[in-house]
């Protein structure tokens, strides 16, 4: 009789601690899973800024022929582009990225002045294909945070923060605009 309950003693200390264990792998396994995301939610970040910045040059191209005077507004996104291309910072990629969100919303207007821009072919791809990059960073940066929101939650909730701090897991930050970024853009014909 005491050999028995000695066993089911036994086997139930067996099973708890392999349903502890299995619970640890389980959040363990659930943080990797997020840290991934994060990671893959900032490189299709990336990927959509490099598209823009290889597509600049083709509208600031087209656009330059028509607006020589709107010289300081191409300046300012091709130096933007520039900075956000050699910038590894994740903060500095975001505030350079508004800076050229915003100038392509200046851009876009002044080419409402131009009704010959307007009608060129190839100045109405290129801003479509601008405006659909821009809807696609956005929705890009929203999943992004998405994913760090979430991953920030379960680093503080019981009982995931007694594995995240084991793990010796920080927060992550999202992906905002400075206060600088979210300034009135005056657009001056």
């Amino acid at each position: 009789m005491i050999e028995t309950n000695l066993a089911c003693i036994l086997s139930l200390i067996i099973i708890i601690v392999v349903f502890c264990l299995l619970f640890i792998v389980v959040i363990y396994n659930r943080f990797i899973q997020l840290n991934n995301s994060i990671k893959r939610a900032w490189s299709n970040i990336d990927v959509s800024l490099k598209q823009r910045h290889n597509e600049l040059p083709n509208l600031i191209n087209t656009v330059k022929g028509y607006m020589t005077h709107e010289k300081t507004l191409l300046e300012n996104i091709t130096k933007a582009r520039s900075y956000l291309y050699k910038t590894q910072d994740l903060h500095k990629k975001a505030a350079a990225s508004e800076i050229i969100s915003e100038s392509l919303k200046s851009l876009f207007a002044v080419a409402e002045n131009y009704p010959d821009l307007k009608a060129v072919e190839n100045f109405s791809h290129l801003q479509k294909r601008i405006t659909a990059l821009e809807n696609e960073i956005a929705d890009r940066r929203e999943y992004f945070n998405e994913c760090v929101t979430i991953y920030n939650i379960r680093t503080k909730s019981f009982p995931d923060l007694i594995i995240a701090r084991m793990m010796k897991v920080t927060e992550k930050d999202l992906f905002t605009a400075t206060e600088e970024d979210k300034n009135y853009v005056k657009v001056k014909f």
